[in-house]
């Protein structure tokens, strides 16, 4: 049985920090993957990089955890050919994965559609460090043309992995977390609706605590909002699924 992750950062065990500021394992926990030593990391990938990117990986190691993984991410992408790219995309480590997210969403002139399908084996990873790092690499571009990214979005709801599923409704929260807030969703989260309806009864709790995630951000601006849509889907799909999604999502209403 695989023992159990660190509950915080300075928790994580001399041993099992230096495997992971390897690459030799994955993180159990958030916490473990705080603790990731990533200019250590870096040098043990890929040895022979460039000087520049060794000093732009040890000048993000100050930053908070999403500015250092995007500003990796972009040093990835300017050094990094595509090829090691897809080398690193593969790796055994799910903080360099995570680096390949960002590298990949760092371009601003790809469009919502060709990014979407680049990210999609990421969204499905099956490292849960992963599925975060991919929907915050991007949600800057997904943004910058809303409408068109709810749409794009909407064909993931129906997709066979929950992975996948909760990507779909994770990646536009109004809120989020340790991301950029929208606006747009935060005065109109009607917006929304096309990603959230084809989710109300999803039968995954993964998915259903995405779909009341996005609830409760939006219930922090449209309280009556989110207590109309909960009372609809109440009414109109009276499941367990649908049940839990609506009081998770009314939390911070009660």
């Amino acid at each position: 049985m695989t023992p159990p992750g660190a509950s915080s950062p300075s928790k994580v065990n001399h041993e099992h920090q230096a495997l992971l500021n390897t690459g030799a394992v994955q993180a159990r926990t958030l916490s473990e993957a705080l603790a990731i030593d990533q200019p250590l990391l870096m040098r043990t990938v890929w040895p022979d990089a460039p000087d520049a990117l060794h000093r732009a990986v040890a000048e993000a190691d100050p930053l908070g955890i999403l500015q250092r993984m995007r500003h990796i991410g972009t040093a990835l992408a300017a050094f990094a050919s595509p090829q090691q790219l897809d080398a690193l995309s593969r790796h055994s480590s799910d903080t360099v994965r995570g680096w390949v997210c960002f590298a990949l969403a760092v371009n601003d002139e790809v469009p919502p559609n060709t990014l979407l399908r680049v990210l999609e084996p990421f969204a499905d990873d099956t490292h849960f460090t992963v599925r975060e790092w991919v929907w915050m690499a991007a949600r800057p571009t997904l943004v910058e043309e809303l409408e068109t990214s709810i749409t794009l979005l909407t064909r993931y709801t129906s997709h066979p992995s929950p992975r996948m599923r909760r990507f779909a409704s994770e990646a536009l929260r109004p809120r989020g977390v340790w991301a950029s807030h929208i606006a747009a969703l935060k005065r109109n989260p009607d917006m929304g609706l096309p990603l959230l309806e084809p989710l109300r009864s999803d039968p995954e709790k993964y998915v259903q605590d995405s779909v009341s995630n996005w609830i409760n951000d939006a219930a922090k601006d449209q309280p009556d909002w989110a207590r109309e849509l909960c009372a609809r889907w109440l009414a109109e799909s009276p499941t367990p699924a649908t049940e839990r999604i609506a009081k998770r999502g009314l939390r911070s209403l009660t």
